[in-house]
């Protein structure tokens, strides 16, 4: 657990009246006369209360028609159509270019198209990526490209010159070879990230389960993907697609019509038109029955649990607005949602749990999703369930119906306070053909639903049983334990992509033991022989982090002394120290005592391979079974130290070489769990030691891929490097 506490600290461094109130005045018509010795008669008849008009509920008007701000639409000569809404309130002006591509089918290459957006605004014949960003920021303005256009706003007396530099940026992009290799380089950092976010995983995995890799959706960008990306590949999506004729202009703000349209008319009046791909694709199937999924993320404490299927519910249909209303009281709307109050109110399952359904031009998905305890997963699922199975057999209450549609009318309300909202409005209604007054009856259609058509279309568009029931999570603890979910009582596994992992044939364990296994794996790095040779071994390794290079110096002189120091720029930036007795630890020059139970792990960890101790040493080791890591079998191996530290070791059944170690550190309240995933091993005076050690979770908010450059064993380390006084 060294390394994952060093990097850890590295990354810390880097008033009414009556009337007012509803209550009616009222006046006697009794005349009054002066009387000497008359009594006043007795009266029979009881005054009638004045809160009788309380007690009945006042009957809803009719929904009021909306007046939404007007906007202007206008066509180029080329086919680029301009959409202008005016808002005066404030001088700053937002311009977007929407390129209106149908989805595309990348293949063994997808991420290209994303890649291609970012080069835009990477720099163009005239000026370099460095030159644009500063003639943009002197404007004070923001500018941002991606593969369907840019969006940019500024103060309205820089709207000309912002327009001139962003239709420099997307018409003339000259993509840079130094910029593609960059964002490469960044997408491979992003790539290592989301593999250790579960819900990322989950929502990877997801796509390709509803949708399937031969449909836009269900593809996902991988390590592969992005090797195969080329620059010429981005150059041709840019010049196939990006086309006025497929494009929409929109200005938003302080601006005139004519104003916005003369400048659109300037700056892309000139753009060549030209004929666009249109790509048609067969609607995705759902599942004839539930289907379990399950994809392992070892030594998680948590599972994520993703009830999903895809859907069709195309934009400006009638359902539209029925699904909103049933899907906020199922689980959209957070606290008072039935999935929330049953999984996190009711059972303590969890902080929060949600579910999603939207519109799509070509797909939707529904899905119910939360992250909960190891223990409860299987619990969670059959809530999930009941509350699905609840909502399509049982009539919402009227006090559901009446909050939640009250709730989105004054969402919908008050999102028309932004600009922006009505320009979105303009751009559906254009491309979808919507009727002209879709929007402006929203509050009408919105009154109709009642708790028939909630119904109706819950039985329609929530399908428990036609599901994937996807977990990402501790397979040892969680994974059998969902088979009762499916009827075929089967949990298919996938990797962190969506590939399905292939059952390998079986591997007999026969009278194998885990000692064995440890056995084998010494004798692959060489033999006790050869091991025990080494007295002391300097590594020196390298990573990035956020573009910041890092050397790591790591010493061990066998039996119990160890230093490992993190430099920056030549400066040690942090570093840990132990004599065999004790340690220290600290960054910058400061440093403190080490705690025993860091002491006591590092102490366990010395040796170049710790494994030739484990038997003297009486470590507790267990043959859990096989597992596959990273398309290779391994045994799987638990071993816990005298001391009792626990972890999991992972031997490839080939090479018998050590593949990856799951460490568990309990930080404050919260149980953290480091993964090291170990490749390229090369011969070091005669022992295999890896290269490259990708160290993911723990206490680090990023993925550290460390390379070994150098290994130097037996060069006589100096006693003095381990000095903690």
């Amino acid at each position: 657990m060294k390394n994952l506490r060093i990097l850890y600290i590295l990354f810390l461094v880097l008033g009414l009246g009556t009337t007012q109130l509803g209550v009616a005045q009222v006046k006697s018509k009794t005349t009054t006369k002066t009387q000497t010795k008359a009594k006043p008669k007795a009266t029979t008849t009881k005054p009638k209360p004045m809160t009788d008009f309380r007690s009945q509920q006042p009957k809803a008007g009719p929904a009021p028609l909306i007046q939404i701000s007007d906007y202007t639409v206008h066509s180029l000569k080329n086919g680029l159509k301009v959409i202008v809404v005016e808002n005066h309130k404030l001088p700053r002006a937002s311009f977007q270019l929407f390129i209106d591509n149908d989805p595309i089918l990348e293949k063994d290459s997808k991420g290209y198209v994303d890649l291609a957006g970012q080069m835009l605004g990477k720099g163009t014949s005239k000026k370099s990526k460095a030159q644009l960003d500063e003639a943009i920021d002197f404007l004070g303005a923001s500018f941002s490209a991606n593969a369907n256009g840019f969006f940019a706003s500024s103060l309205t007396k820089h709207s000309e010159k912002l327009l001139e530099l962003a239709s420099e940026a997307v018409l003339d992009p000259s993509f840079p070879e130094a910029e593609f290799q960059k964002i490469k380089s960044q997408s491979q950092s992003g790539l290592q990230q989301a593999k250790d976010d579960a819900n990322t995983i989950s929502a990877n995995v997801a796509s390709v389960l509803n949708f399937g890799k031969d449909f836009p959706y269900g593809e996902n960008m991988t390590e592969k993907t992005l090797e195969k990306i080329t620059l010429q590949q981005c150059k041709e999506y840019y010049n196939t697609y990006f086309k006025p004729n497929n494009a929409y202009f929109i200005a938003v703000g302080d601006i005139k019509a004519e104003k916005a349209i003369a400048l659109a008319e300037k700056f892309f009046g000139g753009w060549t038109p030209g004929i666009v791909p249109k790509n048609n694709y067969s609607a995705p199937k759902q599942n004839n029955q539930p289907m379990v999924s399950f994809v392992n993320k070892d030594g998680a404490v948590q599972s994520v649990i993703n009830v999903t299927y895809p859907v069709v519910l195309k934009p400006g249909t009638e359902d539209v607005v029925r699904v909103a209303v049933m899907n906020n009281i199922l689980g959209g709307h957070g606290f008072t949602a039935r999935l929330f109050q049953n999984l996190r109110e009711k059972h303590a399952f969890t902080y929060g749990a949600y579910s999603t359904i939207g519109p799509d031009k070509l797909a939707g998905t529904f899905s119910a999703s939360a992250s909960v305890r190891n223990e409860v997963t299987d619990s969670a699922v059959t809530q999930f369930l009941n509350e699905m199975n609840r909502i399509r057999t049982e009539k919402v209450t009227d006090l559901e119906l009446s909050s939640i549609k009250a709730s989105l009318a004054g969402d919908f309300s008050r999102s028309l306070e932004r600009p922006q909202t009505v320009a979105n409005f303009a751009l559906s209604t254009i491309r979808f053909n919507l009727p002209k007054d879709y929007y402006k009856t929203y509050l009408a259609r919105l009154d109709a639903v009642n708790a028939d058509a909630v119904l109706q279309t819950a039985q329609k568009y929530i399908l428990p049983n036609n599901a994937n029931i996807l977990v990402v999570g501790n397979k040892d603890e969680v994974a059998d334990k969902l088979k009762q979910f499916a009827p075929d009582k089967k949990v298919n596994f996938y990797t962190a992509y969506g590939d399905k992992v292939v059952d390998s044939a079986p591997v007999d364990l026969g009278n194998l033991t885990a000692g064995n296994v440890i056995a084998d794996y010494v004798k692959a790095v060489g033999g006790v022989d050869q091991i025990n040779k080494v007295k002391d071994v300097h590594f020196i390794a390298q990573t990035n982090v956020q573009g910041m290079a890092i050397q790591t110096d790591k010493y061990v002189k066998m039996p119990d002394k160890y230093a490992e120091k993190m430099s920056m720029n030549g400066s040690v930036v942090q570093e840990q120290i132990v004599n065999g007795k004790k340690g220290i630890q600290g960054q910058m020059g400061q440093n403190s005592a080490m705690d025993e139970e860091s002491l006591n792990a590092i102490i366990d960890e010395i040796g170049l391979i710790p494994q030739v101790k484990y038997e003297a040493e009486k470590y507790t080791l267990k043959l859990i079974g096989t597992e596959n890591v990273e398309g290779n079998d391994a045994y799987k191996i638990e071993v816990v130290s005298p001391k009792g530290a626990k972890k999991l070791e992972y031997y490839d059944v080939k090479s018998k070489l050590k593949l990856r170690e799951v460490m568990s550190q309990t930080a404050g309240e919260k149980t953290v769990t480091m993964v090291t995933d170990f490749s390229d091993y090369k011969a070091v005076d005669g022992i295999m030691i890896p290269h490259k050690a990708v160290i993911t979770g723990g206490m680090m908010p990023v993925p550290i891929e460390m390379i070994t450059n150098s290994v130097e064993i037996n060069k006589g380390i100096n006693d003095s490097m381990f000095k903690v006084d």
